[in-house]
């Protein structure tokens, strides 16, 4: 599931950088490394990673400095992996947004399973925020798809833009007027037809799997999911 995923190194100490590296690639992982908290940063703005590995005292800036930077910008998991022992250090950085802390020297098998660990839970974590619910509606906006209680809805690009806008604000009247420029980005000149037809094909749709209401006329002002 994690082959391929690309991992910043960032460790100054060219034989343990050369260590991690070879346990990624033995976990068919694509590490890449940087030997400086000012390379390192570099790196993330330059390329996508889905980890990273760092040390805490870096030339350049140091590891405590990399985490405050990065987490102003990026949930990416960050694994601390340092000399420091105390446990003010260790409690420190993890305060500041650190996900995991190893201290060296440490065990292959541990740096690979805390690994793991963490892609794991990253990929959980995208998961769920390219899928919002409603009661028994789920929608996936990467992959396009919305079901209805476990069941695929066939729906067109509108009806699919209508229902997720629908299930992202559940219980709110939505106004005809909102709803088209949310979806279709223009100026609502008031022809509410189009809005109508597509919430008569989606409640025609959603009633082939179920009895229960979901889309609700709000008389004078729209509709609402409840």
């Amino acid at each position: 599931m994690n082959q391929g995923k690309r991992i910043l190194i960032i460790e100054d100490d060219q034989e343990i950088s050369m260590l991690l590296s070879f346990i990624m690639r033995k976990a068919k992982l694509e590490p890449v490394a940087a030997y400086s908290g000012t390379e390192g940063l570099l790196q993330l703005q330059n390329k996508v990673f889905d980890l990273i590995l760092l040390d805490l005292m870096l030339p350049g800036k140091t590891g405590e400095e990399l985490i405050k930077e990065i987490r102003k910008e990026s949930s990416i998991p960050i694994i601390v992996i340092s000399a420091k022992v105390d446990i003010e250090d260790k409690v420190q950085v993890l305060k500041m947004g650190a996900d995991d802390y190893i201290t060296k020297p440490f065990h292959q098998e541990e740096v690979l399973a805390r690994v793991e660990v963490q892609l794991r839970k990253a990929a959980v974590k995208q998961v769920k925020q390219t899928e919002i619910q409603w009661r028994g509606l789920a929608i996936n906006k990467e992959k396009r798809l919305a079901t209805l209680n476990g069941k695929e809805l066939q729906l067109t690009n509108a009806e699919f833009e209508i229902l997720s806008f629908f299930v992202s604000t559940p219980e709110r009247a939505l106004s005809k007027r909102e709803i088209y420029e949310n979806i279709w980005k223009g100026t609502y000149y008031g022809d509410d037809n189009t809005i109508s037809v597509h919430v008569s094909n989606l409640r025609k749709k959603i009633s082939e799997v179920t009895d229960e209401e979901y889309i609700k006329t709000i008389w004078g002002v729209g509709f609402m999911l409840v």
